[in-house]
C-alpha cells in the first residue's frame, strides 16, 4: 500500500460520482450488466455505510438499507454516505477493522473505497459520454491494488484458478510494473496506468490500441482469464 491521499483522492472523486446523479438516472451503465446510473449510485451509497460499519462495528455483514424510491432524492442520500464513509475514515490508518483481505486496518479501507470510487466515477461519466482521465500514480495504484488483494481474493474464494504463468504489466506513464504469476514473465503488456487499470476491471479489451503486447500474448492472455477481479 502506498502513502497516497487517499482521503483527499475519495472526496474528490466521490464529487464527481455525485455530480453524474444530477442527469438521467435511467441511463444504463456499460460494463455494469443491466444497471442503471441510479443502480449503480445505490450499489456505492450502501458499499460506503457497510464499509464504515466494519470500521466502526468492526463486522462484514451489515446490511445497509436501500436508496430511496424517489430519484430526486438519489443524490443527497449518496452524498449522505460519503459524508458517513469519511468520517469514520479520518483517522490513524493502522488502527484495526474488519476487512475482507489484509490488511485488517482502516488503511485498508481509505485505498478499496478510493479505488472503488475511482472506477465507479469512471463508469458514470461515461454512462453520459463524458468520462474524465484518471491521475496516473492513483490510477497506478488501482493496478498494485487488483494483483496485492483482488486477484488473491478471486483465487480464495474460489472464482479463479492460480495463473500457469506470469504476466508483466508496465505503465508507461508511471515507470511502474507489476508481474503476476510464477516464474518469469511469458508476455508483457504496456500502457498508461488508467488504460491498464481500466483493462483489469473489463472496461477496456486487451486488445485495445492503447495497449502493447509482447511476448506469448495466448499464454498471457490466459493470466488475465482469471478472472482477476469480482
Amino acid at each position: 500500500m502506498t502513502s497516497l491521499p487517499y482521503l483527499r483522492l475519495l472526496r474528490q472523486e466521490s464529487a464527481a460520482f455525485s455530480a453524474c446523479l444530477g442527469h438521467d438516472l435511467s441511463a444504463p451503465v456499460p460494463h455494469c450488466g443491466e444497471w442503471t446510473l441510479r443502480d449503480l449510485a445505490e450499489h456505492m451509497g450502501r458499499g460506503n455505510r457497510w464499509a464504515a460499519a466494519a470500521i466502526t462495528d468492526k463486522r462484514g455483514d451489515y446490511e445497509a438499507p436501500p436508496a430511496p424510491r424517489a430519484g430526486a432524492e438519489v443524490r443527497g442520500w449518496f452524498d449522505a454516505s460519503v459524508d458517513e464513509l469519511l468520517a469514520v475514515l479520518d483517522t490513524d490508518p493502522a488502527i484495526e477493522a474488519w476487512t475482507f483481505s489484509p490488511p485488517h486496518t482502516v488503511g485498508f479501507w481509505q485505498r478499496r473505497r478510493a479505488q472503488e470510487t475511482l472506477i465507479h466515477r469512471w463508469d458514470a461519466q461515461n454512462a453520459l459520454g463524458r468520462a474524465l482521465p484518471f491521475d496516473p500514480e492513483f490510477a497506478a495504484d488501482g493496478v498494485a491494488e487488483v494483483f496485492d488483494t483482488m486477484a488473491p481474493r478471486q483465487i480464495a474464494r474460489g472464482r479463479a484458478e492460480p495463473p500457469r504463468h506470469a504476466l508483466r504489466l508496465r505503465a508507461t506513464d508511471t515507470g511502474r510494473s507489476w508481474t503476476h504469476g510464477p516464474g518469469e514473465p511469458v508476455a508483457e503488456i504496456s500502457g498508461k496506468a488508467e488504460r491498464l487499470l481500466l483493462m483489469l476491471w473489463g472496461r477496456v479489451s486487451a486488445a485495445d490500441a492503447s495497449l502493447s503486447w509482447s511476448g506469448d500474448r495466448a499464454a498471457g492472455a490466459a493470466v488475465l482469464a482469471g478472472p482477476l477481479t469480482p
